[in-house]
């Protein structure tokens, strides 16, 4: 198996490119975008206003292997959709393949999911200190028998699976190009690439030169580019640049379900954009809530999930930090209603600056790992004994 791959072009500063649908395994997806699953984010509700404003495939919060197994309360929450949506995508994350395998398994047997994603991408230490997302794919072995676990549960049914991943764990222990090989050859439906390392965290620039390389090496199933996804014109700079088959967008639609209109319209070669004043900011921002008291079924719970996003609708326009202040504190419709109203809402779209980054992006940190992690690239007994008790401690989703 080879691991390199020719050198990847130069990064233009901009381009138009015109994709045909993208096609996962037996699925079509009429937009190739894809909305990754952020924890706190991508609930139903939010999935809802993005299918409202455009095509895509939308993947649902991250739910562990073991919470999925043991049949948690919140990992069947986080897996419900409404009747509507189609495909259903769940992201699962697990160290054991065993579990992985089982948790797969359920949900194609039970017909709860159209499509699996693994998550080999967060960077978290509550997750890498156990050896898992950004960083499990430096033990070749443990990687190849967790996809092929889940590909394996999953094929009876024809229900694809794909995987996500980061660059590896830092610039000297990268593993992109064998995992992306290792995961075509268990048979996964496509791969997709955030172009930076658990190191990096959100910080500096993606590194969309790697997406290329691993396109330039994964040829036989589609290769989807993830990372510094602000604009439909960073997407097409994106597949410009990579000639990647699709793009996964994160933090970029953040306080922005609006995106994936500006997506679906450049890939289909149009110029139009969403621009919305606050007035119609305002508006979305009730609807999300609306659907948040519909999707908890608690108004309180809602709307203290909904604070977190106020700070990214209002990115940009003129509002006063006491306004913004207080709609983050908001604890009722009403009082919703109260504090929005009282915005100028005849305030136009302020341009980029309610683009680009939202929240903090942080700066790079050395990952979290087990203790001799990267002495081998193999997993030897200790730390298979080990990352079956940390699965088996793990609960929740």
């Amino acid at each position: 198996m080879t691991t390199t791959a020719p050198a990847a072009p130069a990064r233009p500063a901009g381009a138009s490119a015109v994709l045909p649908p993208l096609r996962i395994g037996p699925l079509t997806v009429d937009t190739p975008v894809v909305l990754a699953p952020m924890a706190g984010v991508t609930n139903a509700a939010f999935r809802r206003l993005c299918r409202e404003s455009g095509a895509g495939l939308y993947v649902a919060e991250m739910v562990t292997s073991r919470a999925l197994v043991e049949r948690t309360p919140e990992s069947f929450r986080i897996i419900s959709f409404e009747s509507d949506e189609v495909p259903r995508s769940v992201q699962v994350y697990g160290v054991d393949p065993a579990t992985v395998g089982a948790a797969v398994r359920m949900l194609v047997e039970e017909d709860l999911a159209d499509h699996v994603d693994l998550n080999f991408g967060c960077p978290v230490p509550k997750v890498t200190r156990r050896g898992g997302g950004a960083v499990l794919p430096w033990k070749r072995d443990l990687f190849r028998d967790i996809v092929r676990a889940a590909v394996g549960a999953a094929r009876p049914r024809g229900v694809p699976v794909t995987v996500k991943m980061r660059k590896g764990v830092d610039e000297e222990h990268l593993t992109y190009v064998e995992a992306g090989l290792t995961a075509q050859d268990a048979g996964v439906a496509a791969v997709s690439l955030h172009g930076r390392t658990a190191a990096d965290y959100y910080s500096g620039t993606a590194d969309w030169d790697a997406i290329a390389t691993l396109k330039q090496a994964v040829t036989d199933i589609p290769v989807l580019g993830n990372g510094d996804i602000w604009s439909a014109e960073d997407a097409l700079a994106m597949v410009e640049h990579t000639r990647c088959d699709g793009v996964v967008v994160g933090r970029g639609c953040q306080g922005r379900p609006w995106l994936f209109a500006d997506l679906a319209a450049a890939f289909a070669g149009s110029d139009a954009r969403v621009r919305p004043g606050l007035g119609e900011v305002a508006r979305v921002v009730r609807r999300h809530a609306e659907l948040m008291v519909e999707t908890f079924g608690d108004e309180g719970k809602a709307l203290r999930e909904m604070r977190k996003h106020m700070a990214w609708y209002l990115k940009g326009y003129v509002v006063g930090g006491e306004a913004r202040a207080a709609l983050g504190l908001v604890s009722t419709m009403a009082e919703l209603d109260e504090r929005l109203a009282a915005l100028d809402l005849d305030q136009a779209y302020p341009g980029e600056a309610a683009e680009g980054p939202r929240g903090r992006a942080g700066s790079p940190k050395r990952p979290v790992l087990p203790y001799g992690w990267l002495d081998s690239r193999e997993l030897s007994d200790t730390f298979a004994r080990q990352l079956h008790e940390a699965e088996l401690s793990v609960s929740g989703g």
